[in-house]
Formats: structure tokens, C-alpha cells, sequence
């Protein structure tokens, strides 16, 4: 069996690769403790590893998936979306989550980027402002609890 990964980028001591059906166990445990209530379920976990023209990168350290990043690209309309993207708690304010978002961003290879963020997560919408993302628009109620979601964008 040949090597499942394509290898991407070296940030420190981690390394970031693709994605596979094989890293489904570690995306399932990265998404609960980084989403808790907001984590999705194993059959969207088995679709984001799965579904051809997904952009799907992981960040390891020590052979150990620390964070994740999907992309979906819509050519027909010129925009890539980040689906997810987590870290695992231990591991942040490392660079690994803006590391995994540009390789992301490189990846989609299209014009216009975009993501949804709880409207309430300064740190993570400090870091897509740093990176060059705007709010655009808010989707009232967007999350499960009521919360809302803002919509941001970068033009590459």
C-alpha cells in the first residue's frame, strides 16, 4: 500500500497533509472537543473525507491529527467555502489554524473565499481578519443554541 497522503507544508514540528477515510477517528474526536454542541455527526464526517473535490487537510504532530481543515469549491460561482476548520485546544496559538487556512485557501484556488463563524468567537474571527476576511453578512439564528453566525469573505 503506497503512502494515503499527499504532503502539503512543515509549520514547526507539524506537518500538514491530506485528509482521508483513514483519519475518520481523529476527525470525530477533533470535532467534539472543538464544536462540543456544534459537531457534526459521523455521516457528514464520513462526507467530508469522502466526497471527491473536497479539499480536506489535516496538521499532525508526532503522527497525531492536531487540526483539520475542509474546503468546498464552487468553480460555477467563482467561491470556495471552509466548511470546518479546528485545532485541537492543546496546540493553538501556534499558527496551525492560519497555516491550515491558507493551504485551504491555495487548494480552493478560486477568487472569492468564504466561512461562517459564531458570532461570538473573537478569537477565531480575530485570525480571519488578520488573514484578510470581511463580515458580509449575518445568518440570524444559524447555530443550534440560537446563535448567529457571521458570514465573511476574502477576495484573493
Amino acid at each position: 500500500m503506497g503512502r494515503p497522503y499527499k504532503f502539503i507544508d512543515t509549520i514547526s514540528k507539524c506537518k500538514l497533509r491530506n485528509a482521508s477515510i483513514l483519519d475518520l477517528n481523529a476527525l470525530r474526536k477533533l470535532e467534539k472537543e472543538s464544536f462540543e454542541k456544534d459537531a457534526w455527526p459521523l455521516i457528514d464526517l464520513i462526507a467530508v473525507l469522502t466526497f471527491p473535490n473536497v479539499i480536506r487537510i489535516k496538521a499532525t504532530e508526532n503522527n497525531q491529527m492536531i487540526g483539520f481543515i475542509a474546503g468546498d469549491p464552487r468553480p460555477n460561482d467563482g467561491v470556495g467555502w471552509v466548511a470546518t476548520i479546528a485545532v485541537d485546544s492543546r496546540f493553538r496559538l501556534r499558527g496551525i489554524g492560519r497555516a491550515l487556512l491558507r493551504a485551504c485557501e491555495r487548494e480552493l484556488n478560486l477568487p472569492h473565499i468564504k466561512l461562517t463563524v459564531r458570532a461570538s468567537n473573537q478569537a477565531a474571527i480575530s485570525l480571519y481578519e488578520k488573514e484578510g476576511y470581511q463580515t458580509i453578512d449575518i445568518w440570524e439564528r444559524y447555530y443550534n443554541d440560537g446563535e448567529s453566525a457571521l458570514v465573511m469573505e476574502k477576495t484573493l
